[in-house]
């Protein structure tokens, strides 16, 4: 992987290489590790999808009031990771995470399956819960109540995640691995190689 070989744009960059996961059959090609850190410096990771790449970062939709909501609400930072095995690839993403309007979890909210919708509805997401019937049970009550359509909750929206760091990872022979990271500076990216 050479530096003139990539896009001087890493979103652009990012955009191929996730085109190349979906034609390589690569499953969930666009799901990552999002990592937040709480107000404490205690850090959190797990998956999430994103659901579109823009010019201006990575977008994914999520509950507000789950941890990664309450993280980001105290501390607007994050850093996601994606991993493409049979590419031997991977792609690390860190800077600012902003809301996204209501309009926009709306509009994303509206082209969701109903069940999916029924699920984030009903969920606490992260809270306890007694049993699995008891959270079932809240999605027929639920269901029951908007036999139609199911309202956007309060709870539930849209992130940007806006970039400030991106570094492309390939594998090599002996671990002589290739890795390019683009740091953002003012309104410009610049390239740099780093060792393996």
């Amino acid at each position: 992987m050479e530096l003139d070989d990539l896009d001087p744009d890493p979103i652009v960059e990012l955009g191929r290489w996730l085109q190349a996961a979906e034609a390589a059959d690569v499953p969930l090609p666009n799901a990552f590790a999002l990592a937040t850190v709480d107000a404490h410096g205690s850090p959190s990771v797990r998956f999430v999808l994103l659901h579109a790449l823009a010019a201006d970062g990575l977008r994914y939709f999520t509950n507000r009031s789950s941890r990664k909501g309450r993280d980001v609400a105290q501390n607007p930072r994050a850093a996601a990771a994606f991993w493409w095995s049979q590419l031997d690839r991977q792609a690390r993403v860190a800077g600012r995470v902003e809301p996204l309007d209501h309009a926009a979890s709306l509009a994303y909210w509206r082209t969701r399956p109903r069940g999916s919708q029924l699920s984030a509805a009903a969920s606490e997401q992260g809270a306890q819960v007694a049993s699995r019937e008891e959270l079932e049970a809240a999605v027929r009550r639920l269901e029951r109540r908007h036999p139609a359509d199911i309202p956007l909750p309060d709870t539930w929206g849209g992130y940007l995640l806006v970039p400030d760091r991106v570094e492309l990872w390939t594998s090599r022979p002996d671990r002589l691995h290739d890795r390019i990271e683009y740091v953002r500076k003012a309104d410009a990216w610049r390239r740099r190689r780093l060792q393996p």
